[in-house]
């Protein structure tokens, strides 16, 4: 059973749920994917400038005492090697040494049962945030900490909860204080809300990682009108998840506008293998508003903007099959 220092823990409380409010307010005006400059520069806690991350993926800003503040993974690595078949996220310590300060900073996040922030690549530059997340498991074998997120309420709770504690009055606000003991029943019910919504973050991670990977392999333009606004802008999966071959990559993927991907998916426009755009019989022949006419009837026949990369570049093969249903849909 761990012993702590109860003014410490409610200093770090504090910074925690200051940074957690804070990345609350970016999420609401950015969205839940930021950039690293945004998560370098942080924010300011009584005067201190609180960086939420660094070049190491484990990382404690100095206004915390002992415990880590997040964990990072790089867009580089493929995130799904990072998952365990119990959906929980498998993170590798900090090179080998089971006893280097970062690793043994997560272990007291473990014992304590201190929330962290997760910051997740998704391409070069820019991470979705996913917090509170607990580090759940120790594996010195295999050089991995489990890790579970939980509800951002739940986690803000807790820390709300120690911020409010009273201070012993005759110890000055130093008063050590016995972690306990987690109640079985407690943890049990812990273990299965964890469970559900890592398992809905690792699939968000999914769904925003392909988004993000489309949208730059497209220089976020949409490929059949080639609008640049990126709040109107998503990633068309070409087969569609859960079918054979649709798996969230790049080549998989089309950077549309929210109109021609509603098309797109309505089969009133289909693509060809050789990149020509051709659009319904039923659509060329109405006659409406200037929408109709250069949203739609203006896109046949025309060319797919396409990334400049050939390796990223949609797959004929998909097209081929995506475009068979379009014309059974004639």
């Amino acid at each position: 059973m761990d012993v702590v220092d109860l003014s410490e823990q409610r200093w770090d409380a504090r910074v925690r749920l200051a940074a957690f409010r804070w990345l609350e307010e970016q999420v609401n005006v950015l969205g839940d994917v930021l950039p690293w400059s945004l998560l370098l520069r942080g924010f300011t806690f009584e005067g201190q400038r609180v960086p939420l991350l660094s070049q190491q993926g484990i990382f404690k800003p100095a206004i915390l005492p002992e415990i880590p503040l997040s964990i990072r993974t790089s867009a580089a690595g493929p995130y799904d090697d990072h998952f365990g078949g119990d959906d929980l996220l498998r993170y590798a310590y900090r090179g080998t040494d089971p006893a280097h300060r970062d690793n043994v900073g997560l272990r007291k996040a473990m014992r304590s049962r201190v929330p962290l922030v997760y910051f997740h690549g998704v391409v070069k530059g820019l991470y979705l945030a996913v917090w509170p997340v607990y580090i759940v498991g120790d594996d010195p074998g295999s050089l991995t900490f489990t890790v579970a997120a939980d509800d951002w309420r739940l986690g803000e709770r807790s820390l709300v909860s120690l911020v409010g504690k009273e201070t012993s009055s005759t110890d000055s606000g130093t008063y050590p204080q016995p972690v306990p003991e987690p109640d079985a029943a407690d943890t049990a019910e812990d273990d299965a809300r964890r469970h559900y919504i890592t398992s809905a973050v690792r699939q968000r991670l999914h769904q925003r990682g392909f988004r993000e990977r489309v949208l730059e392999a497209y220089r976020e333009h949409c490929a059949l009108c080639r609008l640049r606004h990126r709040e109107l802008l998503d990633a068309a999966h070409i087969v569609p998840d859960g079918e054979d071959g649709g798996e969230p990559v790049v080549v998989n993927g089309l950077a549309l506008c929210k109109l021609h991907h509603a098309a797109f998916d309505a089969k009133l426009v289909g693509i060809r293998p050789d990149y020509i755009v051709e659009v319904h019989p039923k659509i060329l022949e109405e006659r409406d508003g200037p929408m109709l006419r250069h949203g739609l009837q203006g896109i046949h026949r025309i060319r797919l903007y396409l990334p400049r990369s050939r390796n990223r570049r949609p797959d004929p093969d998909r097209l081929r099959w995506r475009y068979e249903r379009f014309r059974e849909a004639i």
